[in-house]
């Protein structure tokens, strides 16, 4: 599939595009309060200078989190994440970027599409009660995410007996919720779920089995920026964890991947176009 429909527009996935990370939170792993003012409200001068530069470095989407999922992550409400997502929702209207939003709820869904959001990134991929109808109601891309357990507990011993097929058989599960809802698969994407639910092993294997969710027939998405695997890897903190964190994206890339998730766009981006320029010249020829 070389597009996917969101809303009112498309993403062009002849080539792999990037999605930057802005997530509005206190207590997010890698950058948590770093785009909130003094009273830990969404800052509107720093979010659009991220938003902007995101864009300039070749981002084709931006999703927005006002809920931190990482391990131990708490709980919010859904008025005080509507508080965090809605107005940057509108401020970036004014960029030339699809907006995403990164949600379990459904009433957030719903208000985040009326303001302006193209696709719902959704870690709970759409079981909440309520989100299939929302989303049967907008037009919006959607994008399933795998996790085993939530947030709170997903990294207390995570077990698969084969985690490959575990995963792609749930997201196909999802696929087929969702047509069977009156929802075309030209809106959808899936995400393995790096990382959620997963020991290193399980992600590592994951990575190497993508072929076996590009099959599904949807795009998919990868998001290992920065993560704890990067960490375990490579011994680095977060913010030590950008040069890895291309390697596996490039990776990723490789096995099938069409949309990266990304902290740092400029790197990856500039990373993608030596990918494609050496690819272009097909060197095994």
């Amino acid at each position: 599939m070389s597009e996917v429909l969101c809303g009112n527009a498309s993403l062009d996935l002849e080539q792999p595009q990037v999605m930057g990370v802005l997530n509005v939170t206190p207590d997010s792993f890698s950058d948590g309060g770093e785009l909130l003012d003094a009273r830990g409200q969404p800052c509107r001068d720093v979010i659009l200078e991220r938003a902007a530069a995101m864009a300039r470095d070749g981002a084709a989407l931006l999703d927005i989190g006002g809920e931190s999922t990482r391990p131990g992550a708490r709980k919010v409400s859904e008025a005080e994440e509507m508080d965090r997502v809605l107005p940057v929702v509108e401020w970036l209207g004014e960029l030339d970027v699809l907006i995403s939003v990164d949600t379990t709820k459904p009433g957030v869904m719903r208000e985040a599409c009326a303001s302006g959001a193209h696709l719902i990134n959704d870690v709970n991929a759409c079981r909440a009660a309520g989100a299939l109808k929302v989303l049967k109601e907008n037009s919006a891309g959607i994008c399933l995410m795998h996790m085993q357990g939530e947030p709170a507990t997903m990294q207390r011993r995570p077990r698969y007996d084969d985690v490959v097929a575990e995963v792609a058989g749930f997201l196909a599960e999802r696929l087929s919720a969702l047509e069977e809802a009156g929802i075309s698969r030209e809106r959808c994407l899936v995400d393995p779920g790096i990382g959620f639910g997963k020991t290193l092993e399980h992600n590592l294997a994951l990575l190497a089995g993508l072929p076996a969710l590009t099959a599904l027939g949807v795009p998919v998405m990868v998001g290992v920026s920065r993560k704890s695997m990067i960490g375990t890897l490579t011994g680095k903190d977060a913010k030590g964890r950008v040069h890895a964190s291309i390697a596996a994206a490039l990776y990723a890339v490789m096995r099938g991947a069409s949309i990266l998730r990304v902290h740092d766009v400029a790197e990856t981006c500039d990373a993608l176009k030596v990918w494609r320029a050496i690819g272009a010249r097909d060197v095994h020829a």
